[in-house]
């Protein structure tokens, strides 16, 4: 059997399109900045995991954030439903895929997924967020219906994919609930998990690491623009 494919769906972090959700009290630029920050932790743990395939399915362009050692393909489908069946599709054998929202994923963890996924008896494994999605999905074997009318992006994601894997007959070992940075509130947490992390390091220098010294941010950038005034 071939090794298995540890994949990574994302996209080229861009002011005003990546971590939206993070602004305010970010400043576009400085969401920008967590989410390259957040995808270069992603790829190094993957990296670091011996023995397996490492593949991006990116929408957009590389950039200095990507190590050496990764096969890189463009996203296909319309939407993320077509576009991680075709992840899947295009690893050619089993894969383990994950995104850029779980700077804190760690190689011992990725190669937790990936024995359990190996195990007899299991054709897919399945790991939860604290909002009701997954952090990441494995397979044994692709299969477009996997995501066939999943929610994505939905507190009901991780349930739906669940309740999917369970109509197709899959066997499915869940792997540790982790947060995901979708808020401000949990990136604050996830910096917390994880303070050795580039992704913490950019919340710090973003003056966003915790509520009190946002406020004061926010505070000092209204001193500035009165005194322009």
């Amino acid at each position: 059997m071939s090794p298995a494919t540890l994949i990574v769906i994302a996209k080229a972090p861009m002011a005003g399109r990546s971590k939206t959700r993070l602004c305010p009290p970010c400043t576009p630029t400085q969401a920008a900045a967590l989410a390259e920050a957040a995808l270069a932790d992603t790829l190094a743990a993957v990296a670091a995991v011996p023995g397996a395939r490492r593949r991006l399915a990116l929408e957009g362009h590389p950039g200095s954030w990507l190590p050496s050692g990764f096969d890189v393909a463009e996203q296909r489908g319309d939407g993320l439903e077509q576009r991680l069946a075709a992840a899947f599709t295009d690893s050619g054998g089993p894969a383990f895929l994950v995104a850029m929202d779980t700077p804190q994923l760690t190689p011992e963890l990725l190669g937790m997924a990936l024995v359990a996924l190996a195990a007899s008896g299991t054709d897919a494994v399945l790991g939860p967020t604290h909002d009701g999605g997954y952090w990441g999905i494995g397979l044994q074997r692709a299969d477009p219906d996997v995501f066939a009318g999943v929610p994505m992006s939905s507190p009901a994601t991780y349930a739906a994919q669940a309740e999917r894997l369970r109509t197709l007959g899959l066997r499915t070992a869940v792997l540790p609930r982790l947060v995901d940075v979708d808020t401000i509130d949990a990136a604050r947490e996830v910096a917390r998990q994880a303070p050795r992390t580039r992704f913490a390091a950019a919340l710090r220098a973003s003056g966003h690491a915790s509520e009190r010294a946002s406020g004061h941010a926010s505070e000092d950038r209204q001193a500035v623009a009165e005194a322009a005034a």
